[in-house]
């Protein structure tokens, strides 16, 4: 077995051209059914066949990550690779039956997201505000995030030809390789002007080519990098919030859940942040709802008698 899972990684990178992520957990969910089959069977890695591995193998492996404790969201990843792994070696004829074929991937379980509230974001727009040239980029760097509800991936990998400060828009390179103009307001317009007056002053010894394309430098000169991203970020929602998650996906999350709340058309925010499909887009909805009911609670004459 250890070999087939060998030739399906190299096939992942290869013919299917997966990411490096992609590759590393598949690799880690595969080896750890292994290492689970031979304690199993009582056999070594090297002797674990193919062709012994049924149904109630996987089941049984499978309900022991559930007795763990491990999270439904990643068995049900774990099951996308088992899944994956025994097509692909049913199709190239390493076994004569799909023992994964009818196996049911869990149910993820729905967690709403975490947002801060539009004061907390105002009090971090102004901590950022120094005048120096870290302050200016830490500001346009929170101000986009929370103006466009971008990734932190798409926000670190900005060029600043990307940016049309005349136009007030931004062009992002979203999920594979999909491009989508966001729109700008008048904060996030002056943030970055100010940002790209003192900009080249961040530069360093570290500065190649790359780096003076780039929107965002890093310490050192270097393109600016996500974990630095998170770190920027993390250190301004810790001063003015106690939301538990602190990462740029909050200020995602914060950007759709309050352009929602003032009456946003869930399929223009479904575009501004890039989701393919619009299910991924109406958990924020979850978020809304419970705001009414408090907005409603506490204002209906009738709501609490």
């Amino acid at each position: 077995m250890k070999e087939w899972i060998n030739k399906y990684i190299k096939y992942l990178r290869i013919e299917k051209n997966s990411s490096p992520h992609t590759l590393t957990s598949y690799r880690t969910d595969l080896e750890q059914f292994l290492s689970f089959c031979s304690s199993h069977f009582d056999k070594t890695l090297d002797e674990v066949d193919i062709h012994h591995i049924d149904r109630l193998t996987i089941r049984l492996w499978l309900g022991a990550l559930s007795e763990d404790g491990m999270a439904r969201s990643t068995i049900s990843r774990k099951v996308a690779s088992i899944r994956s792994f025994f097509k692909y070696s049913f199709v190239r004829g390493a076994i004569q039956k799909n023992p994964a074929h009818l196996l049911i991937v869990p149910k993820k379980e729905k967690k709403l997201p975490k947002t801060v509230q539009v004061e907390e974001i105002e009090r971090m727009m102004n901590l950022a505000e120094t005048g120096t040239p870290i302050g200016n980029q830490d500001r346009a760097i929170l101000e986009l995030f929370y103006a466009t509800g971008m990734r932190l991936s798409e926000l670190t990998g900005l060029n600043i030809n990307q940016l049309d400060l005349n136009d007030k828009q931004v062009t992002v390179i979203g999920k594979g390789n999909k491009q989508r103009i966001i729109p700008l307001g008048n904060q996030a317009i002056q943030a970055c002007k100010h940002h790209l007056e003192t900009r080249s002053e961040l530069y360093g010894k570290r500065t190649d080519s790359d780096a003076r394309k780039a929107l965002f430098i890093a310490p050192g000169g270097q393109r600016m990098y996500p974990r630095r991203t998170q770190s920027i970020v993390k250190n301004y929602l810790t001063k003015v919030s106690e939301v538990t998650q602190k990462s740029p996906h909050v200020l995602r999350h914060s950007f759709a859940t309050h352009m929602l709340d003032a009456g946003a058309d869930i399929r223009i925010i479904k575009e501004f942040l890039g989701h393919a499909d619009l299910s991924a887009t109406q958990i924020y909805t979850h978020t809304s709802v419970d705001r009414l009911k408090k907005v409603y609670s506490k204002a209906h004459p009738r709501a609490e008698k």
